[in-house]
């Protein structure tokens, strides 16, 4: 299938705030050299951003990679999940299309997609709330005909069903997704038949669905807020605020960040030579190198490191930085020390 930016964009792109947090943490996963890999979910957090993925905020993304603009296109235009026109307000429908669903109505849904959204798959409705697709197997084939409404399944639908789930979304509601016919997960339709006992003792509604209930947001695209999004190998929440130049920004947990300091070095390994650090899960050549040069031979070395030593050698690890927090080496080197498995 040909797929081309739309004709119509805006002038301009800019991650929120929080949304450029969270990037940039993404972003910090690699190591320097390699940010490229962060594309596809810097991406879709654009995408979740604007509705769908805009020429400027693709050429955004590229500049923040450091990227060529047709490199980041390429990646855009491949995958069918990036939308390259604008979608619908309140919600994008997928209908899925493929033998299962085909078999059970997918077609009828189809139709109701046509005569209450747009006569075309991509189009806007009139009132530029609603768009709509077919796409390939969504994997709830037990569960056809389904379709995907945001962030959710809606499965065991008929035409009327579907027909009602746009009515109420139209009129500002968030249907309860998962199926529509009364099951409770995939069982039989005439009732689960191992696990009995379980299912006589199980909750209202499955997992899936009491979770989207929970959240509230079944419908919402992501902006950031939702709760703290935490990048565990910089220790710090993605939207924290950023703390004052005189303080250590804080931990995930509670209290400071512990001011970074050199760990005690060596001049050379000991007389019996240094330790095969590249025991050690995450180190490698080039890292055994570069801890070296940085005085740090032996596992007993990295096994008493602090957290304040931690933070030291994790700033200091050139093209490798976050390693040791992200690979836990401490613990490792502990075990190691001792004639210990990792």
């Amino acid at each position: 299938m040909l797929r081309r930016l739309h004709p119509d964009q805006p002038a301009s792109f800019a991650f929120t705030p929080d949304n450029l947090a969270w990037a940039q943490g993404q972003i910090s996963k690699y190591p320097e050299g390699r940010q490229a890999s962060a594309i596809i979910p810097l991406l879709w957090r654009a995408q979740e951003q604007e509705g769908w993925l805009t020429r400027p905020a693709i050429e955004t993304v590229a500049d923040m990679l450091g990227l060529a603009y047709i490199r980041a296109l390429e990646v855009a235009s491949f995958y069918f999940m990036f939308q390259l026109q604008p979608v619908g307000s309140a919600a994008h429908v997928q209908i899925c299309g493929t033998t299962s669903c085909m078999i059970c109505g997918a077609e009828d849904l189809v139709a109701v997609c046509r005569d209450k959204i747009a006569p075309r798959p991509h189009a806007l409705s009139a009132d530029g709330r609603f768009s709509w697709e077919e796409v390939e197997c969504l994997g709830a084939c037990a569960n056809a005909p389904m379709a995907q409404i945001g962030k959710d399944y809606y499965e065991d639908l008929t035409a009327a069903r579907l027909a009602e789930i746009l009515d109420e979304i139209a009129a500002g509601g968030v249907p309860v997704p998962g199926p529509q016919n009364g099951r409770y997960a995939a069982e039989p339709l005439g009732g689960p038949t191992s696990l009995t006992a379980y299912s006589d003792d199980r909750m209202a509604r499955n997992a899936s669905v009491a979770l989207a209930l929970d959240i509230g947001d079944t419908l919402k695209r992501i902006d950031g807020t939702e709760v703290p999004l935490v990048t565990p190998w910089r220790q710090i929440p993605a939207n924290a605020d950023p703390a004052p130049a005189s303080e250590p920004a804080p931990e995930t947990g509670a209290g400071p960040a512990p001011e970074p300091a050199r760990p005690a070095a060596l001049d050379g390994p000991r007389d019996a030579g240094p330790d095969d650090l590249k025991q050690i899960k995450g180190v490698g050549p080039k890292l055994e190198a570069l801890l070296h040069q940085l005085g740090f031979f032996h596992f007993d070395q990295i096994a008493a490191w602090t957290d304040a030593e931690i933070a030291w050698v994790d700033d200091n690890l050139e093209g490798f930085k976050g390693r040791v927090s992200r690979d836990n080496w401490v613990k490792q080197a502990r075990a190691l020390a001792e004639e210990q498995e990792t």
